[in-house]
Parts: C-alpha cells; structure tokens; sequence
C-alpha cells in the first residue's frame, strides 16, 4: 500500500509542478535555443490590410460610448477600419447609443442566443482580409491594430492574439489581486509559446484572424475563441502574439463574480476538449501538441485531479514517521490554511496583494470540478450572465 502512495505522490507531484512551474522553464529554454523572430519590414499607411473589428455588446450602456470613442482614437487609417457592433439581445439603450455614431455600424437582433450566434451572424458581411474580435468592456491601446497587422507578414500567421491586461490599483481584493497575476503568468506563456510556434487558444479580449480561415463554430460552442483559434492552427497556421497590443480592463468586481466566469470557461473546456483531441497527435501536430497538452489540457485533467490525491497519499506517508513526509505535509497545510483566510478576506483591499494568490490557485482548480460538473449535467450553454466588473479606479 505504501507503494502505491509513494507513486500518486510523487506522480501528483511531478504533474502538478511541471503544469504551473516545469513547462514555463520548458518553454522559455525552448524559445533561447530557437533564436530570432520573423524579421517584420515597417509598413507605410498606404501599404496597411483593410480591417474589420467586431464588437460584441450585450447591456453595456454604461460603457459601450467610452468604448466607441476609444476604438475611433485608434492609430490605424480610418478609411481602412470598419467598426461592426453587434448587440443581440440587448434589453437597455446600447443599441440606441451605437446608433448615434455614424461611422459604426450597428448589428442588432432582439432575440439572445449568445455571443457565438452574433459573431457568426455578423462575420457574413466582412470582406476585409484581416477581422479582429474584441469585447466591449475593454480600452485598447493607440497603436494596437498597427502592431497586430504587421505579423501578417509572415504567410504561416493564420491569426494573432493580443495581450490581457488587468487594471493595477495599490490596494485589491481577492479577485484583482488574483487575476491579474495570473493574466501576468499566462501573458509570459503565451509570448513564449509564441516564440517556439504558436500561442494555444486566443482570448476572446482581443484577437485577429485572416477573414478567409473563419470557420462558423457550432452555435453551442462555449469557450469559441479558443476553439477558434484552434481550428486556425489545425490547419496548419501560426498563431502569432502581440504583447504591444493589449487590451485593459478592471478585474472581477469579487471572487464570486470571476467564480462565474471560471466555471463557464471550464464547462467550455469539457465541452472543447474532445473536438480538439486530434491535437494531441504529435505524428501530425509536431509541437503543436506538446504545447497544447502542456499548456491546456494539464490544467483541465489531471493537475486538478491530483492536487486532493497528493494530499491524501501524503497524510498517509506522514503516519509512517518519516520527516520528509511530514514536512512537506506541513508545507501543503500551511498552503492551504492561507487559501482558506483568503477566502475569509477575500473582498478585503490589501496592499500585499501576494497574500491572497493560493486563494486564487484554490478557486482557480476547483472551478475545474464545477465545470465538469456543469458539462456532465449539460447545464451550460452560451447565454450566460456576465461577471460584474470592479470599478475603474485606481
């Protein structure tokens, strides 16, 4: 019996730490012995692609103008932007605000059928060659478009993601504090997987496609901006990603509200998963595969899996007297023990903002459980209600 704990032990161990610690070393030697990026030329305005940003808006009213201006403040020729909005199911007064700006154009539709539905109801009518996607609660930076469509120079780009970022304050709670070291995390995996071949899985904040790789994702899809950017790199294309174009905006207003979110992404995955499980053909996808089962389907498997199963198995080493045991018993307790007082502070505003980080890795897995939970019982789907966001103030 002792055996078999020694194995879900040290197994647990070795996969939980090569998911969030290993493959980021991994990955960063990786991205040293490959060397230098694609060389890009400067492109003159004249040379600039024609693009589309699609905006997808439900009940934004408080900041679907802020968000207009934002987009029309962008550096990018105006002739060779088209703005869509698509506010499907809105029930408040954005449609009626996007309609009072011209130069956008506004999609809407009373029924709700989620945001998959909208985007794939409104990507008919682009005809520019690159479309980018982002959501209506975020600012962009000025030079954001410049900087994504200069990666279309390179043939093998299929796509390219932009950076997320969460608005710092001196102080935050659980859920700011939390979330925006991991965006800081993922940001560092993502320029990195990047650098070795291609980013896995875009976030919906912001990203770029080539127009003629769109592929209309089922209208049940959860997690669609994953999966599509997936489907993008199944076909044999790079999916690049720029840092310099990033798109901000306030974290969760509690760790409650980004619960919501995480479930949903989670119950996305479950559903995701298997339609993508090709990927996990390195015969075919080479390196692709390496990244994807490092990168994503770890932190949705089995690292959640073990965490629970390395803590029994080590209660049960520990009994046996032996002082490693013991100590690294003692280690996952104390872990823990600040997970928990970062549930009883977690809507408290800290200026060690650290101190609530193993209360985020906590929620963060067993959003994992929840949203399996969620698939299984097919209680998902892609109408959801949305994470209230904190306020914008520093």
């Amino acid at each position: 019996m002792e055996k078999l704990f020694l194995i879900i032990f040290w197994g647990g161990v070795f996969t939980v730490f090569y998911t969030y610690v290993g493959y980021a070393i991994v990955i960063y030697v990786f991205s040293r012995i490959k060397g230098s990026p694609f060389p890009f030329q400067e492109i003159d305005d004249h040379q600039l692609p024609e693009v589309t940003l699609v905006i997808a808006a439900y009940n934004e009213e408080s900041f679907i103008e802020e968000k207009i201006k934002n987009t029309l403040e962008l550096d990018y020729p105006k002739d060779k932007l088209t703005v869509f909005i698509v506010t499907d199911g809105s029930t408040d007064t954005t449609p009626a605000l996007v309609a009072k700006y011209p130069s956008v154009m506004l999609f809407h539709e009373a029924a709700r059928k989620g945001k998959i539905h909208a985007v794939n109801r409104v990507m008919k009518f682009v005809s520019t060659p690159i479309t980018i996607f982002c959501d209506a609660n975020t600012y962009l930076n000025d030079t954001a478009i410049r900087n994504m469509v200069r990666h279309y120079q390179d043939e093998k780009v299929g796509g390219v993601a932009g950076e997320k970022r969460i608005m710092k304050k001196s102080e935050d709670n659980a859920s700011g504090s939390g979330e925006g070291a991991y965006w800081k995390y993922e940001s560092f995996l993502k320029k990195k997987d990047a650098e070795v071949y291609s980013i896995v899985g875009a976030a919906g904040e912001l990203f770029s496609i080539r127009t003629m790789l769109f592929e209309e994702p089922a209208e049940d899809m959860i997690i669609e901006d994953f999966y599509m950017s997936l489907r993008i790199n199944a076909r044999g294309y790079r999916f690049a990603y720029e840092p310099e174009a990033y798109a901000t905006e306030t974290a969760s207003a509690s760790v409650e509200e980004e619960w919501k979110r995480k479930v949903r992404i989670c119950a996305g995955a479950f559903q995701a998963m298997p339609k993508l499980r090709y990927l996990l053909n390195p015969f075919r996808y080479g390196v692709l595969s390496f990244q994807y089962f490092s990168h994503r389907v770890l932190r949705w498997t089995l690292a959640p899996l073990f965490l629970p199963l390395i803590f029994i198995s080590n209660i049960a080493l520990a009994i046996e007297g032996t002082s490693f045991y013991q100590t690294a018993l003692l280690l996952q307790v104390l872990f823990y023990t600040l997970a928990l007082m970062g549930y009883f502070m977690r809507n408290k505003n800290l200026t060690i903002k650290g101190f609530f980080i193993p209360y985020y890795f906590a929620v963060m897995n067993a959003a994992v459980y929840a949203g399996y939970i969620r698939h299984q019982r097919k209680q998902q789907t892609v109408i959801w209600e949305r994470a209230k966001r904190a306020e914008a103030t520093p």
